[in-house]
């Protein structure tokens, strides 16, 4: 006779803390619940953690451990509150295609039928989620009882496409015992509500502790592996918008201020003996540089340019536009003035690797002394040594760290 589902559920969250403490340590946060008929598999609502009993008792207890690890990190990762407007049916394959690759490098076994594609390995799930054709036709093995769409409720076998039952999880099954320390639904009680707005910005609050306090004891115990440091780090890091990141720098760049210089009786500004304060203004110089190494694709630039001029429109800023691949392009540098909108001078064809150090050592050779330098990349090259002695906002497009300078996020 197989072990039943009590069995298992208990001896894998026993293995995880032992072998992986910084999962295991997540799993114990969600109350284990023996669900009815409507959870296939497992499922989270970033509150509990459901799960089929006849589904579970079908598993090894390695593929169990990979299925609570799986619904930790969901919850851990804050997915149940980073949707936004996007298209659940999607949104969720992409959460999975981000936790997935990592739990297979850490050692566990994906139960059959997990979605894992090695192409999104070491992505988020927002830059995941626009390489998702709509023709996309998989399903999620778990459900995603935290959400819901056009009124549906995360969890039900709608909103995951009709798929059939696993085998053995049948809706005549009768549940099992549950384990030591669980609850189990009322007969008949179907899946969680979606959850409110109020109650996505606490969890994704209490999530986050959570996740800094089992990172914490899994690096004092020597076991949190460098993809789960760098996981933690990225997830722990402040969300802050890129776009408002330039605004703040543009903002910054381009003061309007008041002067009490006494005025200058060459030009008649003098009006007796009393002083009054002058408007006067100051356009910021922003340089601008575009990694254009074949990685950063014309849709991003032209974005990115976009909302430069949206921002340029409400500040007297003059931006100088470089283009850099492993050399900086012969062209270079356009120049626009406040008063002008910032087109892309032409096309820019990627190749020839990335290099950093063109932009900088141009700079330093026109002796130009910029306000900022805005630096769109991927960050996958060599960065200078030294940072130089003006801001540098580096906007990256990926997860490759900056050594100094302040990096923003791109999604």
């Amino acid at each position: 006779m197989s072990e039943s589902a009590a069995d298992k559920l208990a001896a894998a969250r026993t293995r995880l803390i032992l072998d992986k403490p910084f999962l295991g340590a997540l799993v114990l946060r969600l109350p284990l619940v023996a669900a009815g008929a409507w959870c296939r598999t497992t499922g989270t609502d970033a509150k509990k953690l459901y799960y089929n009993p006849n589904w579970v008792d079908s598993l090894s207890t390695a593929e169990v451990q990979f299925a609570l690890a799986h619904e930790a990190l969901h919850c851990a990762l804050g997915h149940f509150a980073r949707r936004g407007h996007r298209v659940q049916r999607k949104w969720d394959l992409a959460c999975d295609f981000a936790i997935n690759p990592l739990l297979i490098d850490e050692g566990l076994k994906p139960p059959l039928g997990s979605q894992v594609l090695s192409l999104y390995r070491g992505m988020a799930a927002e830059e995941i989620y626009p390489c998702l054709d709509d023709s996309f036709d998989n399903e999620t093995l778990d459900d995603h009882s935290w959400d819901g769409d056009d009124g549906g409720q995360g969890g039900d076998a709608n909103a995951n496409g009709g798929a059939p039952p696993p085998p053995g999880a049948g809706a005549g099954d009768t549940p099992q015992k549950p384990p030591a320390g669980s609850t189990a639904d009322e007969p008949g009680e179907g899946p969680p509500p979606p959850l409110s707005a109020r109650e996505k910005e606490q969890l994704q609050q209490q999530w986050q502790r959570h996740l800094a306090g089992a990172a914490q004891r899994a690096r004092k115990a020597g076991k949190l592996s460098g993809n789960l440091a760098r996981l933690v780090e990225s997830a722990l890091a402040p969300q802050v918008s890129w776009r408002a990141a330039l605004a703040q720098y543009l903002s910054q760049a381009a003061r309007d201020d008041y002067s009490w210089q006494r005025p200058s009786r060459r030009t008649g500004e003098s009006s007796g003996e009393v002083i009054w304060p002058s408007l006067r203004s100051h356009a910021g110089d922003i340089f601008v540089a575009l990694d254009t190494s074949g990685s950063i694709a014309d849709a991003d630039l032209a974005q990115f340019v976009g909302e430069l001029n949206a921002i340029k429109g409400t500040l007297p800023v003059r931006v100088t536009l470089v283009a850099c691949d492993a050399a900086l392009a012969p062209d270079a540098p356009w120049v626009c003035e406040p008063w002008q909108e910032l087109r892309l001078p032409r096309k820019f064809e990627g190749g020839g690797g990335t290099a950093f150090a063109p932009v900088f050592e141009w700079i330093e050779r026109e002796a130009a002394h910029p306000d900022a330098l805005v630096y769109f990349t991927d960050g996958e090259a060599e960065f200078p040594k030294l940072a130089p002695s003006y801001p540098v906002l580096w906007l990256v497009k990926g997860k490759a760290p900056v050594p100094w300078g302040r990096r923003i996020q791109l999604n």
